[in-house]
């Protein structure tokens, strides 16, 4: 039962024209029109609660009647709030510059909250900072940084090798020695890499000293670290042809730091106790054909055990 007629009353752009009969949650639907010439149907409760107050026709950034609270020239981390933009999501959102330079849409409660402190480039500034310039790696010579996005662990730099070649790789690649060359260096020793390579349980040892590769899968732009779409960050490694979980991290760098950890022990660790092993056999054949060489791991409770017949007994926690 209609107990009031909001016939002719203005709510906002609107004026209420009729009862259409209709009826929705036991509340009359009205027929309103808006200023602009427009019309919509409304029922009573957002009429007389100022919900809807126009046909759609004003953007949504002037509709809310809530009062957001001023973030103007406040600070953020790295970031610095600029002037407020349309409302995300019925949610306050605000464009910041951050101090590389680059602007950034954030959401007023996830600055508050420190849930975001820059426009992303700060959650890689553990590597690449510096400037590599004219600095040599290899074949390899950096120019410029290129400023493109990456959201790997560095910025990319734009570089020439000493074939003539140029192109673009991360900061991370080269201070880590993944990259020597454009790939001409790949094709010079492809044919010859069967003469020297040497495979023992399961593992190429020259491999785990040249390779730092991040497969194009991967979601994080670290090896081994990938994001989940609860934003947080899964850790694995792989050694002997077998997959080890590291854990699931809330930071990119607690996962980077403890793919990092496993690597020593696994990856730097077998290098170096075959590197002990090898000394021995060069010096003494015949202890080398009665010992062959083992690196055998175990892992629980998130803990590497390491047993090995390196001489010097290379064992390692993670």
């Amino acid at each position: 039962m209609n107990r009031r007629s909001l016939i002719g009353q203005r709510f906002g752009r609107l004026i209420v024209l009729e009862d259409t009969g209709e009826r929705k949650e036991r509340m009359v639907v009205w027929r309103c029109r808006c200023d602009c010439g427009g019309e919509r149907l409304v029922v009573t409760n957002k009429l007389t609660g100022g919900i809807v107050t126009d046909c759609g026709c004003v953007p949504r950034k002037l509709v809310t009647n809530r009062v957001a609270e001023d973030l103007t020239g406040r600070r953020f981390g790295s970031l610095t709030v600029l002037y407020r933009m349309e409302n995300r999501k019925n949610r306050t959102q605000w464009m910041c510059r951050c101090d590389c330079g680059k602007l950034h849409p954030v959401i007023s409660l996830d600055l508050k909250q420190g849930k975001i402190k820059s426009c992303g480039c700060k959650q890689y500034t553990w590597i690449g900072g510096e400037d590599l310039t004219g600095k040599r790696f290899d074949r390899v010579v950096a120019l410029y940084p290129t400023r493109k996005p990456h959201k790997g662990c560095s910025a990319q730099w734009h570089c020439r090798c000493d074939c003539g070649r140029e192109f673009d790789t991360t900061a991370y690649s080269l201070l880590t020695g993944v990259t020597h060359s454009c790939g001409c260096l790949v094709k010079e020793l492809g044919v010859q890499l069967h003469t020297y390579l040497h495979t023992l349980e399961d593992t190429c040892v020259e491999n785990l000293v040249r390779s730092q590769k991040t497969f194009k899968n991967n979601t994080s732009g670290f090896r081994g670290v990938m994001a989940t779409r609860n934003g947080t960050y899964r850790a694995v490694i792989t050694f002997q042809k077998r997959n080890y979980y590291l854990g699931t991290f809330k930071s990119f760098q607690e996962a980077v730091d403890a793919r990092l950890d496993a690597e020593k022990v696994l990856h730097t660790g077998f290098v170096q106790a075959y590197g002990d092993w090898q000394a021995v056999a060069d010096t003494d054949p015949g202890w080398a054909a009665e010992n062959p060489f083992y690196y055998r791991v175990k892992h629980e409770n998130g803990t590497f055990y390491i047993e090995t017949n390196s001489p010097d007994d290379c064992k390692g926690l993670v």
